[in-house]
């Protein structure tokens, strides 16, 4: 192990009689390591790197060429060759060690300036400021607790997210609902074309039976009220309609599909990021991924730069469907695109499948849905 860290060069050397100049130099007590003839001419020797510079003193009329270098003096070499790119990773990991844990930057995300203002007076008094060091995550979750509290009236929800160097702070006002004071006499009406279900009346009188056909803008809460056939006041109508609604929807689904779904697995990673090459600080790395990459440390005129990635695992899935297969899932993405649009206490009461057309690379369903469904609508008296 000793004998390979030993500094050695490889030497080619020319000229008349090599013979002569190998003796001169055995007799000069230069060990020759390794010794090839090429021709009467040439040779190439390896020796010891401390007997180079007397070579050079007795080569005489002969012509000495340096083929390589091995041991010592190749790492050195080495080393000096990217010594430069070394001593900016040492400043780069010197610099994050230093600065990992300070704050370099405060954003209150809000459009009302007084809310940011406040929120920034507020973090300064805690310690959350430029320059200042990072709070820990119990730190952070007191701070926002004893804020909240502070201004009930104020604030309804608040975040403070750390993302690199810099506190990401989130903030939604808290808006006070204020009592609908607007008495203007008004019918409830259908919003769209449907059979009744159900009717809520707390103001006003109901002028539909259940199960009966409406069109939109069919009353259904009527605001005046009538006594022997004379309107002899007016409400504000106050209630819910709700009626079964029919709907036709069209849906594409592709026979391929490529699916990247997230395990659920996560975890920070820093790495350091050289032209088109990314290097993990990382031993076991996911095989497929979602990345979201904060910059810790870089330069505009070096094309390194070290980096922080929150990476979630992913599972990919290649598919290719039968016509059968597209369908059904055809069949359960109009489904799914029904009830996004639902509230809680709308459902569909029922679905038909009616027909599907296939084309190059996708197929189209179409599908029937009966929707139990709010068709609440208003419409003020004049």
């Amino acid at each position: 192990m000793i004998e390979k860290l030993i500094s050695k060069i490889s030497l080619n050397i020319k000229g008349k009689n090599i013979n002569r100049f190998i003796k001169k130099l055995r007799t000069k007590k230069i060990e020759i390591l390794s010794l090839k003839y090429k021709n009467p001419n040439e040779a190439d020797i390896i020796i010891y790197k401390k007997d180079y510079e007397t070579v050079l003193k007795i080569k005489s009329i002969y012509e000495i060429t340096e083929l390589d270098v091995f041991g010592l003096i190749k790492i050195k070499r080495k080393i000096k060759i990217s010594k430069h790119l070394i001593i900016f990773i040492i400043i780069a990991f010197a610099v994050f060690l230093l600065f990992t844990h300070v704050i370099f930057g405060i954003e209150v995300i809000h459009s009302n300036k007084d809310i940011r203002n406040l929120l920034l007076n507020e973090l300064k008094e805690e310690g959350i400021k430029k320059l200042a060091f990072k709070k820990s995550y119990n730190e952070i979750s007191k701070i926002k607790e004893k804020i909240l509290n502070k201004y009930p009236d104020k604030i309804e929800w608040l975040e403070i997210e750390e993302t690199g160097t810099k506190y990401t702070v989130r903030v939604e006002e808290r808006t006070l609902v204020k009592k609908d004071e607007n008495n203007t006499p008004r019918n409830i009406i259908a919003s769209k074309n449907g059979v009744l279900k159900k009717v809520i009346a707390e103001k006003g009188d109901i002028v539909k039976d259940m199960n009966e056909y409406v069109k939109k803008g069919d009353m259904i809460i009527n605001g005046e009220l009538i006594f022997n056939e004379k309107v002899t006041g007016k409400v504000r109508a106050e209630g819910k309609a709700y009626a079964e609604v029919w709907y036709v929807t069209k849906t594409e689904y592709p026979f391929a599909t490529y699916t990247e779904t997230e395990t659920g697995k996560t975890k920070d990673v820093y790495a350091l990021k050289f032209l088109n090459h990314t290097f993990e600080f990382n031993l076991r790395k996911f095989k497929t991924k979602k990345i979201k990459e904060t910059d810790i440390i870089k330069h505009s005129l070096i094309p390194l730069k070290l980096v922080r990635q929150k990476q979630k695992e992913t599972k990919v899935t290649d598919q290719i469907l039968t016509a059968e297969q597209a369908i059904e899932n055809a069949k359960e993405k109009a489904e799914n695109n029904i009830k996004k649009n639902l509230s809680k206490d709308e459902y569909i009461i029922r679905s038909k499948y009616l027909k599907s057309t296939v084309k190059e690379s996708i197929v189209e369903v179409e599908m029937f849905f009966a929707v139990y469904e709010d068709i609440t609508d208003y419409k003020e008296i004049g």
